[in-house]
C-alpha cells in the first residue's frame, strides 16, 4: 500500500468515525474526495479537499467540517500537523520518521515499489501500430507502437491484464497492390526488366527478396498468367513476408504483440455477418438512403439504399452504412465487427490510433456502445505525426516513393532507448518534432540523456565507495536532513502518478515525473559541488556515507521501475 493509498484509507476511517458521531450523514459519495500534494509545497506534504466536497451535501460549513476532520487527523502518529487553508482545505505535513519509513518501504518493495491493484485484474484489450501490411514499419508508425506498448506495461503493473493486440488489414485493395507489386519483382526475379516499377506499384527495394522467394517457390508458372491464377496466392504468400517484417521491426524497439487478427479471417469467418444479425436483432441497423452530401452534388451521386447502423442513438453526427452498394462490407462495417470480437474477451478496449483517422472516432465509439450494451469502457487514443528533422530540414517520408525513413534505420542509428523515451516526452495529441542530435545530446535539456545520467551517477556511487575502501555501516536515516527529506517526498509520488497513468491512459506522465525526479536528484548531487560536505561519498563519516547512499539507491530504485514501465534501460555508466 502506498503513502496515498494508506492516508485514504486514513481519511475514510475519519469520516466513517463522523458518520458514527452524526456529524456526516451516512451514505455520502466520497470519489470526488482527493489525496494528493499540495501545489505549493510549503503548505504541507499531503492536502485533501474531503471538508470542501463533503460539506453541501451533508448541509454544514466546509470550514466547520475541515475542523471536525482535522481533530481527528492530527491524532495519527504519522501526522506532525494538520491546517485548514481558505475555504476549507485541510493541509498535513508528516512527520521526519514517515519519510524515513517510506524510504525503507522503497528499498523493500524494490521492483514492485508502484505496482498496485488499482486496475482490480479488468481486463483490457490494446490494440496499437495495426500498420497496413505493405511494407516495413516507418517512422510514422513508431510513436503509436511506442504509446501503445508503454501504456499496455503501465496497465498491467497498475493491476489490470492486459492483451496487445495487432490488427491485420488484409482485405482491402491495398493488399491487392501489394500483391501486384510482388509480381514485378517475382518477374524480375526470373530475369525480366521490368524497368521503373509502374506507377500505383509499391516500389520500395524491400519487396526484392519477396519476388526472389516466390521465384523460388513458383518458377516461371506464373509470369504469363492471367492476374485471377495467382492475385490470392501472391497477396496470401506477400503479406505474410510483410508481417515476419513488421515483426522484426518491432522487435527493435522491444515491442511483442500478445495477438495478431486478420481481417480477411475475420470476414471469412463471417463476423461482420454476424455483428450486423445482433445489431438487427436490436434494431439497430435499418436498410435506407445516406442523405445527399451537403454542396453540389457529385456527377455520379445517385440515391442508393444500403443497410445503416442508428450510430446517431449513440452521439454520431450522422447513421453509417456498413456495407456498399456491391454488398461488399464498408471499412466501418468490417472495423464494427473485429470491435465486436474484441469486446467478447476483454472488459475494456482501448485503440491507439493516428490522427488522421479521428474523424472516424465517433462512429466506432457509437458501434462498441451499441454491440457492448455500453457495458465496455473504450478510448480511442489518437496520436499526432512525428516530424523527423536532420540538420534542421524536415526528412520527407513517402512508403510509395519507396523512400522513407524506416523504423529500424532509426533505432540502429540512435538506439531504442532514445526512440522510446522521446516518443514519450510529450502529450500523445501534441506534435512532436524528432532531431536526430538532439535526442542524443548530452545536456539536461535532453530529457533521455538527463533521466539516464541520473541512473548512471547513482550507480557510480557504490563503485567509488567500494573504491574509497569505506567500509560501510547500516544506514541510519535519521542522518538525512530536509534536502534529502525532500528527495523522499518526492519519490514517494511514483505509486500516484502510475495510477493516475494507467487511469488516464496517459503514459507520458511517467516520462513527465521521472525528468523531474532526476532534476531534482542532480539538484542535490550538486550541492556537493558547493559544499564538499554534502557530497555523499564522504571517507571520513561511513554512518554518513551509507546514509546518503541508502537514498541514493532508492531514487534510483524508483527511476529504474519508471523506465522500465517506459521499456527503457537505466544505464549504470555513460560514456
Amino acid at each position: 500500500m502506498s503513502l496515498y493509498t494508506r492516508f485514504t484509507a486514513h481519511l475514510d476511517t475519519v469520516l466513517d468515525a463522523l458518520e458514527a458521531e452524526g456529524v456526516l450523514p451516512a451514505g455520502l459519495n466520497r470519489k470526488p474526495v482527493t489525496v494528493e500534494p499540495p501545489r505549493d509545497p510549503s503548505h504541507g506534504d499531503l492536502a485533501t479537499n474531503a471538508a470542501m466536497v463533503l460539506a453541501k451535501p451533508a448541509g454544514t460549513n466546509p470550514r466547520a467540517l475541515a475542523d471536525a476532520i482535522v481533530t481527528k487527523l492530527q491524532a495519527l502518529d504519522e501526522v506532525e500537523s494538520a491546517t485548514i487553508a481558505g475555504p476549507g482545505f485541510i493541509n498535513l505535513t508528516l512527520t521526519d520518521p514517515t519519510w524515513r519509513a517510506e524510504l525503507a518501504a522503497i528499498h523493500a518493495d524494490a521492483d514492485d515499489y508502484g505496482r498496485s491493484d488499482f486496475g482490480q485484474g479488468v481486463t483490457v484489450n490494446v490494440e496499437y501500430v495495426s500498420a497496413n501490411p505493405t511494407g516495413p514499419m516507418h517512422m510514422g508508425h513508431c510513436r503509436g507502437a511506442v504509446v501503445g506498448d508503454a501504456l499496455a506495461t503501465l496497465l498491467e503493473y497498475a493491476g489490470h491484464k492486459v492483451t496487445r493486440e495487432y490488427y491485420i488489414n488484409d482485405a482491402g485493395g491495398q493488399v491487392d497492390v501489394l500483391a501486384r507489386s510482388a509480381h514485378v519483382r517475382y518477374r524480375e526475379a526470373l530475369g525480366e526488366d521490368v524497368g521503373a516499377i509502374p506507377e500505383g506499384l509499391y516500389p520500395g527495394d524491400y519487396l526484392v527478396p519477396v519476388g526472389q522467394a516466390l521465384a523460388a517457390d513458383y518458377g516461371d508458372k506464373f509470369v504469363g498468367a492471367p492476374e485471377a491464377d495467382w492475385l490470392v496466392t501472391f497477396r496470401t504468400f506477400a503479406v505474410a513476408k510483410m508481417m515476419d517484417m513488421i515483426r522484426d521491426d518491432l522487435a527493435l524497439l522491444g515491442i511483442h504483440h500478445d495477438l495478431f487478427s486478420s481481417e480477411a479471417e475475420l470476414q471469412a469467418a463471417g463476423k461482420p455477418e454476424q455483428a450486423e444479425a445482433w445489431l438487427r436483432a436490436h434494431d439497430l441497423v435499418y436498410d435506407g438512403v445516406l442523405e445527399a452530401p451537403k454542396g453540389e452534388l457529385p456527377d455520379d451521386w445517385e440515391p442508393v439504399e444500403l443497410p445503416l447502423f442508428r450510430s446517431t442513438q449513440f452521439g454520431d453526427d450522422q447513421d453509417r452504412p456498413i456495407k456498399k452498394s456491391n454488398g461488399s462490407w464498408t471499412y466501418f462495417g468490417a472495423d464494427m465487427a473485429y470491435h465486436y470480437q474484441k469486446a467478447q474477451s476483454a472488459d475494456q478496449l482501448i485503440d491507439i490510433w493516428g490522427a488522421d483517422h479521428a474523424g472516424t472516432v465517433k462512429r466506432i465509439q457509437a458501434a462498441v456502445a451499441a454491440l457492448t450494451e455500453g457495458k465496455a469502457r473504450f478510448d480511442v487514443k489518437l496520436i499526432q505525426m512525428v516530424r523527423l528533422l536532420r540538420d534542421g530540414e524536415p526528412v520527407k517520408m513517402s512508403k510509395r516513393a519507396g523512400n522513407f525513413v524506416t523504423l529500424a534505420d532509426v533505432v540502429k542509428e540512435v538506439g531504442k532507448d532514445v526512440v522510446r523515451f522521446t516518443m514519450l516526452t510529450r502529450k500523445a495529441d501534441a506534435q512532436m518534432d524528432f532531431d536526430f542530435a538532439k535526442v542524443v545530446e548530452a545536456s539536461k535539456d535532453n530529457p533521455v540523456f538527463y533521466v539516464q545520467y541520473a541512473h548512471a551517477r547513482i550507480s557510480s556511487l557504490g563503485r567509488r565507495a567500494q573504491e574509497a575502501g569505506i567500509a560501510l555501516p547500516a544506514p541510519d536515516l535519521s542522518l538525512l536532513g530536509t534536502a534529502e527529506l525532500g528527495l523522499v517526498k518526492l519519490a514517494a509520488q511514483f505509486p500516484r502518478v502510475v495510477d493516475g497513468a494507467a487511469q488516464a491512459r496517459e503514459p507520458h506522465r511517467v516520462a513527465f515525473y521521472l525528468n523531474d525526479l532526476a532534476s531534482a536528484f542532480h539538484g542535490w548531487w550538486n550541492m556537493g559541488n558547493d559544499d564538499p560536505q554534502a557530497r555523499v561519498i564522504l571517507a571520513d563519516q561511513p554512518a554518513l556515507t551509507a546514509t546518503r547512499l541508502f537514498l541514493a539507491q532508492g531514487i534510483g530504485q524508483i527511476i529504474r521501475n519508471g523506465l522500465a514501465l517506459m521499456g527503457v534501460a537505466a544505464l549504470t555508466e555513460m560514456q
